[in-house]
């Protein structure tokens, strides 16, 4: 099968961090947060009941997006630059759709050469002294069903589209009509096994190009 329109998710699918907990870990929040992350991402409660009462516990500033950036780099899957080559080298259109913050993801996607505006994340805002001030509340990546939102704005024109995650957020992508790939490469999560049209088990991202081409 091949796809029009290529998603991917962002944490544990093209990075093998989870962006928040990280930031939460880094100011000593680590193992609560890792628990809401996890309930969220099992659908065990709404992304919604937890998005901003995440922030609002780390109050992460802009010194702590820009080491989450690197971090991001740092740790990204295996196989991940030669997945996005091999997707623009036949003229893919690719998107990355994540809950995550958007200045922290936009230097890798930048390095794998997504344009930012296929990169759909929620932005964060700071004071003039770099701390911590807000979120994008109107964001639907801040909320449960935001994906499928976002695929349906995308997939126009009979447009195929397939979306590729860890979580069972990306498995609402399916509301949109898209095709929909789980990643257990670094998260093993059974919902996601039961509801992906089809699931991956290996660590290195280049396990999905037989499903995308």
């Amino acid at each position: 099968m091949s796809f029009d329109i290529i998603c991917f998710d962002f944490d544990s699918t093209l990075s093998k961090i989870e962006g928040i907990d990280e930031l939460a870990a880094r100011v000593g929040l680590g193992e609560a947060m890792a628990k809401l992350t996890d309930a969220a991402m099992n659908g065990e409660l709404p992304l919604e009941a937890v998005y901003g009462q995440r922030l609002s516990m780390i109050k992460p500033d802009q010194d702590s997006i820009n080491w989450l950036a690197d971090l991001y780099i740092a740790e990204q899957v295996a196989g991940v630059n030669e997945v996005f080559a091999r997707l623009s080298s036949i003229g893919k259109q690719v998107h990355i759709i994540s809950g995550g913050l958007l200045p922290a993801i936009l230097p890798l996607a930048r390095q794998l050469g997504v344009p930012d505006e296929r990169v759909h994340a929620v932005d964060i805002y700071f004071h003039d002294d770099g701390s911590y001030r807000d979120y994008q509340q109107a964001s639907p990546l801040a909320r449960n069903g935001g994906k499928a939102e976002v695929c349906s704005q995308l997939c126009v024109d009979g447009a195929t589209m397939v979306m590729v995650g860890d979580g069972k957020t990306d498995m609402e992508a399916k509301q949109a009509g898209a095709y929909t790939i789980g990643f257990g490469g670094v998260v093993d999560r059974a919902i996601v096994r039961e509801l992906a049209d089809v699931y991956v088990h290996e660590a290195d991202l280049r396990a999905v190009l037989n499903h995308l081409l």
